[in-house]
């Protein structure tokens, strides 16, 4: 099927409208954009789960410094110290920036912003909105702004299928409205795509974050780092319910315990006990569960009848699932949750393919490290959109027609690779498992249906997994349990990535023979 040319006169498209890809299109005006989401807007974004916040030094304890040692120690060594500081010392500024824009955050009764306490901080410093609603009153928030502006022009139900590459450089991209597939020409393509937590069966994200970017930008040729580092958080209500509901880390920051059906306190020895870092929590309980025991979280000492005031929408997840967290322990689980790796990008976001940025979850800027610091991706996003959108409007906007590929519009279904996923790139992994993994999703990875692109990604983050012969951060392999002395980001093509899956499984049928 040969798509027809919408003519958007070459004006920079961002794929992706959730947080990361508002606040860019808001930082362009009043240069024009076109913004493209996959639904309509707000219904499919992780940023509107996003119950913790923003972490921001802003307390007057804190500073910047204070914040990055922070930042620096929950990353394991992996972090970009350079691109840390500088989020770190921008996130107060972008914090006034949405308070002038109209976010509603929770302030104290003299009238400062009210600072939370989340896993692995050292000082108050976390920004909510509405309590336990700060991603959807943040997304709605721009969402008003975003329609007011003239110079950001909304395509709701549009799907990116291909970015058009031409000598290196980006040239369009193909997408699919209904059944129509449509080309947009241009050379300035922001993907703000989010994670990808919707190739596990267990997540907190919209079931759509398959890594929707991460396939775009590795049929383009662009690079991409640390993606074997996925964060799973600890305490997910244990629901039937997808994507999975939040009992935020908050709710530990006020004092409430993990305990087994027993009541046994299993992490009292652990240093920080509950506000340990994210991957020690979502270890212990993985292993508490995997011994078939229950883990539950019980908040009934520290907030009791506080409960409601203090998280008013984790009260209400609660009592539809029939448990009033006032007088009952709530039971979790980890759940999939946050995508350390992603697109290689400089200091501006941009990639390796000229023409391509990335902004938010998708990209990786080398804050996180190997594990993301709570409230700190929020925060990344609100930081990086601004330079991202002034490097996008700095760039020669010239653009030119190419002849475009045919392509049937497939919408990607991450669902038939789910459990493979699961099985092999969960919490605790091994090398047998990930070799697997990716003899399961090659197939389909190099296919035509819909799973392909889900299968595409999922077979890039299970061989940066078995490429990373250590534990460190949120990657742990039971099969290497010791860490590196020397901390190294990994870099990995969609190219090298198959290269090494048919290296593997060429030697998987010798060793059959």
């Amino acid at each position: 099927m040969t798509p027809y040319i919408h003519d958007i006169g070459g004006v920079p498209v961002i794929i992706g409208a959730g947080l990361a890809g508002l606040m860019t299109a808001l930082h362009l005006a009043p240069h024009p954009v076109v913004l493209l989401s996959r639904t309509p807007l707000g219904t499919d974004a992780s940023s509107t789960l996003a119950q913790g916040g923003l972490a921001a030094s802003l307390g007057d304890d804190d500073s910047p410094e204070l914040h990055l040692a922070d930042t620096l120690a929950a990353g394991d060594g992996l972090c970009n110290e350079q691109m840390a500081r500088r989020v770190v010392q921008a996130v107060p500024e972008a914090i006034d920036h949405l308070v002038r824009l109209g976010a509603p955050f929770d302030r104290a009764l003299d009238g400062k912003l009210r600072l939370g306490l989340e896993a692995a901080h050292s000082r108050r410093r976390i920004v909510h909105a509405a309590g336990d609603a700060t991603g959807h009153e943040l997304f709605h928030t721009l969402l008003a702004v975003a329609r007011r502006t003239r110079s950001i022009t909304i395509m709701e139900g549009i799907t990116a299928l291909r970015l058009v590459v031409a000598e290196g450089n980006i040239v369009g991209l193909l997408a699919v409205l209904h059944s129509d597939v449509f080309a947009l020409p241009t050379r300035r393509v922001v993907l703000a795509t989010g994670g990808i937590g919707g190739l596990f069966c267990d997540t907190t994200n919209p079931l759509s974050s398959f890594g929707h970017g991460l396939a775009l930008s590795a049929c383009a040729g662009a690079e991409f780092a640390d993606l074997e580092f996925v964060q799973f958080h600890p305490t997910a209500l244990e629901t039937e319910r997808r994507p999975m509901p939040l009992i935020s880390e908050a709710v530990r920051g006020e004092g409430a315990i993990l305990t087994d059906e027993d009541g046994m306190r299993f992490l009292a020895d652990t240093p920080g006990a509950e506000l340990a870092s994210r991957d020690v929590v979502a270890r212990a309980i993985a292993n508490q569960i995997a011994a078939g025991r229950r883990v539950y979280l019980d908040a009934r000492q520290c907030l009791g009848q506080k409960f409601a005031t203090r998280f008013p929408a984790i009260e209400a997840i609660c009592k539809q699932a029939g448990i009033d967290p006032a007088v009952e322990r709530i039971p979790v689980r980890p759940a999939a949750h946050y995508h350390m790796g992603g697109v290689a990008v400089d200091a501006e976001g941009r990639s390796t393919v000229n023409g391509l940025w990335a902004c938010g979850e998708v990209a990786c800027t080398g804050l996180h490290g190997a594990n993301r610091l709570a409230s700190n991706s929020l925060a990344e996003a609100v930081a990086t959109a601004a330079w991202v959108a002034a490097s996008v409007a700095g760039t020669c906007a010239g653009w030119q027609w190419s002849r475009l590929p045919a392509m049937a519009p497939l919408r990607p279904d991450p669902s038939p690779i789910r459990q493979v996923v699961s099985n092999g790139l969960g919490i605790i992994r091994t090398g047998n498992r990930l070799r697997d993994a990716i003899a399961a999703l090659l197939p389909t990875a190099v296919g035509e249906t819909a799973a392909a692109d889900p299968a595409l990604v999922s077979t890039l983050i299970a061989i940066a997994a078995l490429r990373r012969e250590e534990s460190r951060g949120s990657h742990y392999r039971s099969d290497c349990p010791q860490r590196h002395a020397d901390p190294l980001s990994s870099r990995l093509t969609l190219r090298t990535a198959f290269e090494k899956a048919v290296a593997l499984k060429w030697q998987a049928a010798e060793r059959s023979r």
